[in-house]
């Protein structure tokens, strides 16, 4: 009797075949981060059924393996063979499918696109060259992508499908980074676009993702086999699949049981000559009860004490904006206006630059209809004896305000932060940004900016990814960051795509970490993402001594600290962190009102 087992990043499955290649017993379970103890389940689950019908019940030989993400401690553990994915697929595909020239394959947190042979009509058969695109530091477009974006409709996976089946719109959503799939469904909800051509257009999205993102432009070509839970549960991600490619017929292969295939792969493979009885290898399952995991690293606390805490917000309590009273103000005033990817900022300053009116809030995907609201109300609030002189826009909806809002004038974002930040700090020589699903990067020197790094197609460790890791643990982003700022063992979760953290998050829940620690580690994460992967420093030095930092997410204060911590460096935040590019366009409508009044 041969077993195979898949250790994959969110489900375990397992394979029993006899001596004939005749499958006995299949299974395919989630274990939610709790590896040890869904193995143990599955495996003594197929070992119970599999006794029953086998010569010599617990005396029957049994050779094992292990394969998948989670295999190669587990196979230490059991004290059995590890193999390859890649190589146990490839296995069970040229044994029960060898007709296959592409297998594309979808599992929790990995997304695979495997060629076979060099010209298509040979088939995995034919032998030739393999070659495999697989997914690295980003996890849009896999299993939990889905289970995310399932949730946004609040349903799972398999009523997001049914979902699908009633769709007859498509609508563009992106699949790089589930951060910004979310923001693009969520104005879809808020407009009431249907939730089944929601549904579908998110299902489009994963196979949009899958083939730029994998194939980058090789053809998919022959015929195409399907593999792995999600495309073998979710019937209508499949049929997004064989739309866009435009197969038909034979073209179109979907094996029984795909779900569990590297596993079968894993059983093919198992050696015959490391068996032991069938009573010996349930035996077996009793060291994982035991077994050793390997605890994630911890880093310094934020701060070792209350007394550093206080003396920590004495310091950046007194870094302020300028301020006066908008009943007391006269003359003319200034605008500036920020939309934000997710949030909408204004602000109304005098002469002299003083904020008398400020507004910050989440736009839910309507920036428009909010900014129409805010505006009512300030002039609502404006004293006789004030008339706004100049407006200026800025952030991603510039243009959209001064067509929607008739506002004076548009400036690039970068330009109205540089402007806030050299007002309040002259001569700064580094500005840090970070926003709800964008990061920037400015350095200047003499007055001007000598370069500007961007995120691009991941905003893990921008305000949005915090929020989400909020929200998954039942709490609001300010008591999220309050429990960061005194816990005493914060968890070093790295730099990393936010579906790839959800897991790693989980997992150091099951090690007893607390949600203080895991707060205190994602603080940490965010500042190692924007220095060590958006900008690429290699040493802190290169920072220079002034620095601003600004934006809403560094309103958290654990963020603050996490980035004084890492760079060694006393950093200036002002107290309107969250409203510098609105801030910095009221700057620059008073600069342009003062040249339009010279001319």
């Amino acid at each position: 009797m041969r077993v195979g087992i898949d250790v994959g990043s969110t489900t375990v499955k397992i394979v029993v075949m006899d001596q004939n290649d005749t499958v006995l017993y299949g299974d395919y379970e989630r274990h939610r981060a709790d590896i040890r103890s869904t193995i143990i389940s599955v495996v003594t689950k197929a070992l119970d059924t599999v006794e029953q019908t086998v010569p010599n019940g617990g005396d029957c030989p049994v050779s094992a393996m292990v394969t998948g993400s989670g295999g190669l401690a587990v196979s230490h553990w059991l004290g059995i063979s590890f193999i390859q994915e890649v190589v146990a697929a490839t296995t069970a595909v040229k044994k029960l499918i060898p007709q296959t020239d592409v297998a594309i394959e979808l599992g929790g947190e990995d997304a695979k696109i495997t060629f076979f042979g060099s010209s298509p009509g040979g088939g995995a058969a034919a032998g030739g060259s393999i070659e495999q695109r697989m997914n690295g530091t980003c996890a849009g477009g896999t299993g939990a992508f889905i289970d995310q974006m399932a949730a946004l409709l609040e349903t799972d996976a398999s009523g997001l499908n049914d979902l699908a089946r009633g769709a007859s719109t498509i609508y563009s959503i992106a699949a790089r980074c589930g951060v910004f799939a979310k923001t693009d469904v969520q104005p879809l909800i808020n407009e009431g676009a249907r939730r089944e051509d929601i549904a579908a257009s998110i299902f489009q999205a994963v196979v949009s993702q899958t083939i730029s993102g994998l194939a980058c432009g090789k053809p998919i070509r022959g015929r195409v086999a399907f593999l792995g839970g999600p495309l073998h549960f979710l019937d209508q991600l499949r049929s997004r699949f064989i739309q866009t490619l435009h197969l038909e017929g034979d073209a179109i292969i979907v094996p029984p049981d795909s779900q569990l295939f590297v596993a079968m792969g894993c059983a093919y493979s198992a050696v015959r000559n490391n068996e032991v009885s069938l009573r010996s290898f349930r035996e077996s399952l009793k060291a994982l009860k035991n077994a050793e995991m390997i605890e994630a690293p911890r880093l310094e606390p934020l701060f070792r004490d209350e007394a550093e805490l206080a003396d920590f917000r004495r310091r950046h309590a007194a870094q302020q904006a300028p301020s006066a009273s908008l009943d007391e103000a006269s003359g003319p005033v200034f605008l500036g206006l920020d939309a934000g990817s997710t949030t909408t900022k204004a602000v109304l300053i005098d002469e002299e630059g003083r904020i008398l009116w400020h507004f910050y809030d989440v736009n839910a995907g309507n920036p428009v209809d909010l900014a129409v609201r805010v505006l009512k109300d300030l002039y609502r609030l404006l004293p006789s004896s004030v008339y706004i002189a100049r407006s200026v826009s800025t952030g991603y909806g510039e243009a959209l305000f001064q067509a929607a809002l008739n506002v004076d004038a548009g400036e690039v974002e970068t330009i109205a932060h540089f402007t806030a930040a050299d007002f309040l700090v002259p001569g700064v020589e580094f500005l840090l940004d970070i926003g709800g699903q964008d990061m920037k990067c400015l350095r200047m020197k003499n007055g001007a900016i000598t370069s500007i790094q961007l995120n691009e197609a991941c905003s893990a460790g921008c305000g949005s990814f915090l929020e989400n890791f909020a929200r998954s643990l039942g709490l609001d982003i300010r008591a999220f960051s309050q429990k960061a700022l005194l816990a005493e063992r914060p968890v070093d979760l790295g730099s990393r795509c936010t579906v790839f953290m959800n897991s790693r998050v989980k997992q150091a829940q099951k090690e007893g970490a607390t949600v203080g620690d895991i707060s205190a580690g994602l603080s940490y994460s965010v500042i190692k993402n924007a220095l060590f992967k958006v900008i690429k420093l290699r040493n802190t030095s290169e920072i220079g001594s002034k620095v601003v930092v600004q934006g809403g997410t560094f309103n958290n204060d654990a963020v603050l600290r996490a980035f004084e911590q890492i760079s060694g460096l006393t950093v200036f935040r002002p107290d309107v962190a969250g409203l510098m590019g609105a801030y910095g366009a009221a700057l620059i409508a008073r600069n342009q009102w003062r040249e339009l009044s010279k001319a």
